[in-house]
């Protein structure tokens, strides 16, 4: 039962994080229009809310066929499944408990965006033309746009119009964060615990050792 409790206290993180990312998105969908024309600038040019619709990966990346998409999609619902199978073992087996809330970021970020590309195309109707069918193949609904610099490339680098930062939303913001935390603490996250207990077993060994020596 204590196992579970400490487990359920993960999964409420991310339910919480899915319900933030599924309003904003809902909000920003029912009360914007797509790009420049619905733009909202929170802090100059730096920060702005821009509306655009995701039909592939992160970035905009895409897979090549018809049903490029419904894999994807399907790939992200098998994913959700196994990170949340991890995030409970990690629970079990007493791991720290930093790298849990960062797992539990991840799965936010994953199962926000699995929303989207499996019920928008059906609720949102925001299917691309030439779907094979609104289910599994919604658009991911971005919003934050961190414009650190836009503009067009030079002529020797082709001179098309080209964003620094890509837009994202909160799902994507969730997962950055959690592997951003996990990157920088994995020294301490991955620490084996029984190197870890036999290093204090010698340390102490060594400091009875040193109290028992006589003093010259």
């Amino acid at each position: 039962m204590k196992t579970k409790n400490k487990l359920y206290k993960f999964y409420l993180l991310s339910l919480a994080v899915i319900v933030l990312d599924q309003v904003v998105k809902l909000l920003v969908h029912y009360n914007m229009d797509l790009g420049l024309p619905g733009e909202i600038k929170i802090f100059g040019d730096w920060f702005k809310i821009h509306y655009v619709l995701n039909p592939g990966m992160a970035f905009g990346l895409k897979l090549g066929s018809s049903y490029g998409k419904l894999i994807l999609t399907l790939f992200r619902l098998l994913a959700t499944v196994g990170i949340a199978w991890y995030m409970a073992i990690l629970v079990k087996k007493q791991a720290h408990s930093g790298l849990v809330w960062c797992v539990a970021l991840i799965l936010a970020g994953a199962i926000g965006n699995v929303l989207d590309s499996t019920f928008y195309g059906v609720f949102l109707g925001n299917a691309p033309a030439g779907a094979p069918t609104p289910w599994f193949h919604g658009q991911v609904i971005d919003m934050i746009y961190l414009d650190i610099w836009e503009g067009h490339l030079p002529s020797w680098l082709g001179g098309q119009y080209y964003a620094l930062w890509p837009i994202f939303n909160i799902a994507d913001s969730s997962i950055f964060i959690g592997v951003a935390i996990i990157l920088i603490m994995q020294r301490r996250f991955f620490k084996d615990p029984a190197k870890e207990d036999q290093n204090k077993k010698d340390s102490s060994a060594e400091a009875k050792d040193e109290s028992a020596t006589p003093a010259s």
